[in-house]
């Protein structure tokens, strides 16, 4: 199907063609079972009864809190279906931060699991006020006053095929589909609001680039409640037919030990996941020779790794792409058939009938070869964010670029390479960490008077957070206990894996913390 087609559909609509068209062959293959596309289609329609039965109604919100198993597609597909917005909730958040995207968002019913890590999700979320949330459904495990996934469709058997139809045929291109939130630099997190067209244009052009196949089988690690997972993961597969197969939990033996068993050909993710595989002292032990395609970024990447993923992991393919969740989470990408030192180098050129430019202070285009912010304008820049004009205002400007917040530069033939980030963001083993929402929550922590959080470089994850801390005067900060209360009350990606007290933090004149000269602090460039 070309973009032009896509761009005329909806997500449920893909599911019922996708079933016409691949039928038997298998669309999701976890833990024993098996769905064929037909199958998808036949849940996908219980699922959006269900929603209906509920009171779900076209514009409202429906958050997933899950880790990746085939429930959390189909709730999704059933919610999209009667025209609700779906907000996924990351599953390393704390109650207190699910609660903040659950009350930003509206959301009137949550789906989610108990006993994934040993997690009881609604468990976390018993000191929130919720006023909207009306239901908590369990997709997986149980937990007190929820209904389980069973439960939930059973209720939904009243409801008619006929007004099922009539809910999705209402369902337009430009209707909204999903509702990521992304943190900002004023430590609030906020609500991305992207259409099905959007989406399914974005990923058919990332689909036609990577070259996935519907015979392929696609191990989907990357977490369905990021871009990288949901979008670029089942969404894409189902766009060409490919078998998914949800990997709940990272664990570099069970992967391998997935690829030689289940043959898998698709494995995209940030580079940790492949440096890790590659230092594992049991690789030998695994054919690993079905791999064929490997999609990358979120981080530098030595071009040795390019050239070992080829020869020792087999990949015929390995690109690396750059995006961002208000652009769809797609902005460039390379081809395939670029040499090694160009994908390890950039982050690809720009997708079709995008634009993409590195503007000065003044938004003009800089010189190719020169820094500027990185600017994007096209189909795949979002409708804004949810409920809040002036952070969208500032977001995308009056000639409908999306100012990224990214230093890149451009090259001749319109390669891009990123360079630094404005807002201070870094990433942390592929997911992006904003300073100030960390220092936020330090904030609160008793005896702490200022902090800074700064990213530090780390072999494995790529960078890390760094807390200094000046503590209240006569105030004593013990490190343990300090980063005991964090792994508590942040997601584990964001705690400090170092803490330094001092007695001030540098400052500039207009009294703005130089966080430059931290970091060359910590990393020993200065005494």
């Amino acid at each position: 199907m070309t973009q032009s087609q896509m761009s005329h559909l909806v997500i449920p609509r893909l599911v019922q063609q996708a079933a016409t068209q691949y039928g038997k062959h298998i669309a999701i293959e976890e833990e024993g079972a098996f769905i064929s596309y037909a199958d998808l289609e036949k849940i996908r329609l219980q699922s959006a009864a269900a929603f209906i039965a509920a009171g779900i109604q076209h514009g409202d919100r429906v958050a997933i809190w899950a880790p990746n198993v085939r429930e959390w597609i189909y709730a999704a597909i059933g919610a999209q279906s009667v025209g609700a917005m779906i907000v996924p909730v990351n599953t390393r958040m704390k109650g207190s931060e699910a609660g903040y995207v659950l009350r930003a968002s509206g959301a009137k019913i949550l789906c989610t699991v108990a006993g994934f890590l040993g997690f009881d999700y609604p468990s976390m979320l018993k000191d929130e006020k919720l006023p909207a949330l009306q239901k908590i459904v369990m997709l997986r495990g149980e937990s007190a006053d929820c209904i389980s996934w069973n439960d939930f469709l059973s209720k939904g058997e009243e409801i008619s095929n006929d007004r099922v139809a009539q809910a999705t045929n209402s369902v337009k291109p430009d209707d909204v589909s999903d509702l990521i939130f992304t943190s900002g630099t004023t430590g609030n997190p906020k609500g991305v609001k992207t259409s099905h067209a959007q989406n399914l244009k974005v990923f058919e052009a990332w689909s036609e680039l990577v070259g996935l196949r519907s015979d392929d089988r696609y191990l989907i690690v990357n977490p369905f409640f990021h871009s990288f997972g949901y979008k670029a993961g089942w969404l894409a597969a189902l766009i060409r037919g490919a078998t998914i197969l949800p990997m709940a939990v990272f664990d570099a033996e069970k992967i391998m030990q997935r690829i030689a068993e289940e043959k898998i050909s698709v494995l995209p993710g940030p580079p940790t996941l492949y440096q890790t595989i590659l230092a594992s002292p049991n690789i030998s032990k695994y054919d690993l020779s079905s791999l064929r395609l490997a999609v990358t970024g979120a981080a530098a990447i030595p071009v040795s790794l390019i050239h070992r993923m080829r020869d020792e992991l087999h990949f015929d393919t390995v690109l690396t792409a750059y995006g961002l969740t208000e652009s769809c989470g797609v902005v460039t990408m390379c081809r395939d058939g670029d040499d090694p030192e160009l994908i390890a180098n950039t982050s690809g050129r720009a997708i079709p009938d995008v634009e993409v430019r590195c503007v000065n202070e003044r938004n003009e285009e800089v010189q190719r070869g020169s820094p500027g912010e990185i600017v994007v304008r096209g189909y795949n820049v979002m409708q804004g964010y949810f409920e809040n004009v002036e952070a969208t205002k500032e977001a995308i400007d009056k000639e409908r670029w999306l100012h990224t917040g990214d230093i890149g530069v451009m090259d001749a033939h319109g390669y891009l390479r990123i360079t630094d980030r404005i807002k201070d963001m870094f990433i942390v083993g592929g997911f992006n960490v904003y300073p100030a929402e960390i220092e936020n929550s330090i904030v609160a922590y008793k005896g702490v008077a200022q902090v800074a959080v700064i990213g530090l470089p780390d072999e494995r994850m790529g960078e890390v957070a760094a807390a200094c801390i000046v503590p209240v005067a006569g105030a004593q900060i013990n490190k343990e206990e300090f980063l005991a209360w964090c792994k508590q009350n942040m997601a584990n990606y964001k705690v400090p894996k170092r803490v330094e007290i001092m007695d001030a933090l540098p400052m500039n004149a207009t009294g703005k913390v130089q966080k430059f000269v931290l970091r060359d602090r910590l990393t020993g460039k200065v005494g």
